[in-house]
């Protein structure tokens, strides 16, 4: 399969936008050049830490890098709350990408949805892009967030959404099982990542059950894309953990950041990778999250869905 016919999405949570609190920008520089290489056609990104200051300099800044030598990436940023100055974002390719609709939910959230709508050139019906970041203190919180996502799987839906779910895959195949507890001191995190079910605290797998596990013989709303393509595609590294590339006190890495997408768009994935390189070890905890589609099946599969999908939920 040629270049051409690719469709590139990048979920990364960058930490703290890369820049420290004396404001030295050395790591945003070099995570812009890793996304550069990947060449996204979407990215989904995390933690843009305060990127709403100076007139929104560090997007525009980014959006420009995206675009290398051509038309800078069309970017969105999601409103940041006042107990966290690291909103949610969205970078498209305006070769590929035409901005229709946008949509921020923000009640109840922790961390808003950055929700544009595209029309991919090509294709007849819209696409629902959505970066997320879901609690990362509280799982009652994390399942409420996990409902809101859900609405944007409804039918006649087509979406692709992806980003830090601070919680676990709820399928007993993951390649990194689920922490085992009694090996982590971390009361915080275990209070952070657990819940009770049958009488115990166990790991937290409730988001990831909302918006893939399949409930009475009902179809999920979305695909884990990792696990489709390790287990229809055949790529067992798609299920390669993303974090913490950086702590070691709470356990071995997990698989906590993951790409979703709808049946028919997930039907089009041909493959997804977890890049971990020198250079995303020195910029952030998460490994970036590629999944790349068929550009040509994505189009068929948007071709049958109607037009007016997005809704503001």
């Amino acid at each position: 399969m040629n270049s051409t016919d690719e469709f590139r999405v990048v979920s990364w949570n960058v930490e703290h936008n890369g820049i420290s609190n004396s404001g030295d920008d050395a790591k945003w520089h070099l995570a812009m050049d890793v996304l550069v290489e990947l060449q996204p056609h979407v990215l989904l990104r995390q933690e843009i830490t305060r990127g709403d200051m100076f007139g929104g300099r560090a997007i525009w800044a980014e959006a420009a890098r995206l675009g290398g030598n051509g038309p800078a990436h069309t970017a969105f940023l999601a409103t940041a709350t006042p107990e966290s100055a690291n909103p949610t974002g969205v970078y498209t390719d305006p070769s590929l990408c035409t901005p229709v609709q946008y949509f921020e939910h923000v009640t109840s959230m922790w961390h808003p949805i950055c929700n544009p709508v595209v029309r991919l050139k090509g294709a007849p019906s819209t696409l629902s892009l959505a970066s997320f970041h879901l609690c990362s203190f509280d799982p009652a919180q994390r399942a409420s967030e996990a409902k809101r996502l859900a609405m944007l799987g409804q039918p006649n839906m087509a979406a692709i959404i992806g980003g830090d779910c601070n919680s676990y895959p709820h399928r007993s195949d993951e390649t990194a099982a689920l922490p085992d507890w009694d090996k982590i001191t971390d009361r915080s995190h275990f209070e952070a990542r657990t819940i009770e079910r049958g009488g115990e605290r166990v790991s937290d797998t409730r988001p990831d059950e909302i918006l893939a596990g399949e409930h009475d013989g009902r179809p999920p709303v979305f695909k884990d894309l990792g696990h489709h393509a390790a287990t229809v595609l055949d790529q067992p590294d798609a299920l390669a953990p993303t974090a913490s590339l950086w702590r070691t006190d709470q356990g071995p890495m997990r698989r906590i950041d993951r790409i979703y997408a709808t049946p028919q768009v997930a039907e089009a994935l041909t493959g997804l990778e977890v890049i971990v390189t020198d250079d995303v070890r020195e910029v952030s905890d998460h490994a970036p999250v590629v999944a790349t589609f068929s550009l040509a099946k994505l189009r068929r599969a948007l071709s049958g869905t109607p037009g007016e999908e997005a809704v503001a939920a």
